[in-house]
Order: structure tokens, then sequence, then C-alpha cells
């Protein structure tokens, strides 16, 4: 699935901050219909082009902790706002970013001692808009703040991406920020999870989170099986090799019950790859210091010049070439 539903948050917070939502639109070479009221779809990589957009457009290296740090109104974000404890919250945002942006999951990783909020996809690696993560990482730590109305640290904070307003940074998190990581997330520790919420709202929940729940599965109601397992390759790209048992293991289901489920639907694993791979090259390419090779590598192909062959095929031109083409569409 490469388009959801537009979050009307996020032109909220631009005009929180004073951004002109129709100026970044068109800045970015996106319809401008996008950003009037209406149901509006955007792909990932329009949604990333935003995000890398503003952050060219913008000198303030705290923008994205400021729009992280607003009052957000989507009832997804408000049931978390109202959950038990800390994390309970934290799965409900997890939850609640399939509803905005489903190729990109949000995901929880516990050990002993540790927690770590991080993306799959693209938003796991260096290709991940710096403004986007700023507001994430932000928001998932002002609502612990809010709710437990205490001022929660995290342990840490790892970006992939180059130094840029450290200071700032840390004196937000109240934590270490360690840049040029090999992921992007922010860190708790695990006895944070357990920290109840000062506005537990156990009678909101019960009206709140059955209509998540709803429009959740209406959701994936309405994906295939080749569009289920699309999205479980755009999350495993760049982690590990993507064979097509580990996609049936993802997906609850044997390797044979996948490849015939989607031969019935007319594609075959390798499209399914190949079609992941294109989707995923055209929002790395939207990064401008993000190079071939690290492409190569993060879609899996054994060398740049078999990248290079690929995307050829699939658009007809160089990656330079798009970049280019991209770059002039926007001006």
């Amino acid at each position: 699935m490469n388009e959801f539903r537009f979050p009307d948050a996020f032109l909220t917070a631009l005009n929180e901050v004073h951004m002109d939502p129709a100026f970044l639109f068109r800045k970015s070479g996106l319809p401008p219909d996008l950003c009037s009221p209406g149901d509006w779809k955007i792909s990932t990589e329009q949604f990333f082009r935003l995000w890398y957009t503003l952050g060219e457009v913008s000198d303030d290296p705290a923008l994205g902790l400021k729009m992280g740090t607003l009052n957000p109104r989507p009832h997804a974000i408000v049931a978390a706002q109202h959950a038990r404890t800390f994390g309970d919250a934290l799965r409900d945002l997890a939850r609640s970013t399939m509803l905005f942006c489903f190729s990109q999951h949000m995901r929880i990783v516990k050990t002993e001692d540790e927690c770590s909020i991080e993306f799959s996809g693209a938003l796991l690696n260096e290709a991940a808009p710096a403004l986007f993560l700023d507001s994430a990482f932000a928001l998932a730590l002002e609502m612990g703040r809010r709710g437990t109305q205490h001022p929660l640290h995290p342990l840490r904070v790892e970006l992939t991406r180059t130094a840029r307003g450290q200071e700032i940074q840390e004196a937000h998190y109240g934590c270490r920020v360690r840049f040029k990581a090999r992921r992007n997330a922010i860190l708790f520790r695990t006895s944070d999870l357990e920290l109840p919420f000062a506005t537990y709202n156990a009678e909101l929940l019960a009206t709140l989170s059955p209509q998540l729940d709803g429009e959740i599965e209406l959701l994936k109601a309405q994906l295939t099986t080749s569009s289920r397992a699309k999205w479980v390759l755009k999350r495993l790209l760049g982690r590990q090799h993507t064979p097509v048992h580990a996609v049936a293991k993802m997906l609850g289901m044997s390797s044979r019950t996948l490849q015939r489920r989607i031969t019935e639907e007319s594609s075959s694993f390798r499209q399914l790859l190949s079609d992941a791979r294109r989707e995923l090259a055209r929002v790395y390419l939207q990064h401008p210091s993000l190079e071939f090779s690290n492409i190569a590598t993060l879609l899996h192909y054994e060398d740049p010049n078999s990248f290079l062959r690929a995307f050829r095929a699939w658009e007809g031109v160089t990656p330079t070439e798009w970049r280019t083409m991209q770059r002039l569409g926007s001006e």
C-alpha cells in the first residue's frame, strides 16, 4: 500500500509554526489541492518530499521538535494521551501510525533494561527526513511527559544523520543524542513503560479504542495478500535478506500458501520485490546526500551497477537524471 490518507495534523502543525502549507506544497512540486480540506491520498514518496523540503526552506534546527510538542487532535493520538501507562500510550501511538503511513510502521523493541522506539522501512536509516524523526520522537516524549506529569527523560536518542543542533536536541530531550548511529531510535528505560498516566481516562478509551481498532481492521481488509507482502518487503529491505519464507513467516502463513495467493492475484514474489525496491528507491532519491552506493545497499543489491540498471528499467532514466527532473519540477 503506497498511498494513505493525508494527515490533517500535519497541516495544523505547519500553521502552528507559521509555515505556509501552500508554499511548501508548491516548493515540493505537489498538487496544491492536498493542502485544502478533503479526503486526499498521498504516497510515502510525496510525504517524505514534504519533510525534506521543509528542512531545506527552514533554518530552524528545532522546527521538528516544536512540531512534535504541539497538542495533536486526531482521535488515535488522543487515545494514546489518555492511556493507562506510558507503555500503553506508546503501543497506541504505534498502532496509529498504520493509519497515516502504513509502509513506515513504528515499533517498540524491549530488552530487560531498555526500550527503543523506532520505525521500519526507510525511516530506520539515513534516508529518513530529519524533521519527521524529530517530530515523531518529540511527540512520543511529550506524550509521556504530559501523561505522567513528570519531567520524563529518555536514556538516549540515536540518529543516523550528521550532527546539527546537538545542544538544542540534548536540551530538549534531556539526554545524550548520538549522531551517525546505525539506526534512528529514541530509547527509554524499560521500567518507564510502567509509569502511570495521571491523564488516564477509561471512559474516553472505551469510546475511542474501538473506533481506532475498526479503522485499522478496515484498512487491513482492503489490502490484498500481494499488498501485505510488499509492505513486509519494504520493512525488511536494508536490514536483512528477504527470501519468501521470511515474508511468509511475518504474514503468518507458509511459503507455499503465500506464493499461491500472490499468483492468484496475477503477481509474483519477484515482481513484488521489484515493486518494493522501486518505491523505496524513489523515496531514497529524494534525500539529496544519499549516494547511489548507499541506496544499492539499502535495497539489498549486490553492487551499485545492479541498482542503476534496475532503476533505468523502471523509470527510463538514470537516478541522476531522475533527481534532476524532480528538482526542476519543484522550482
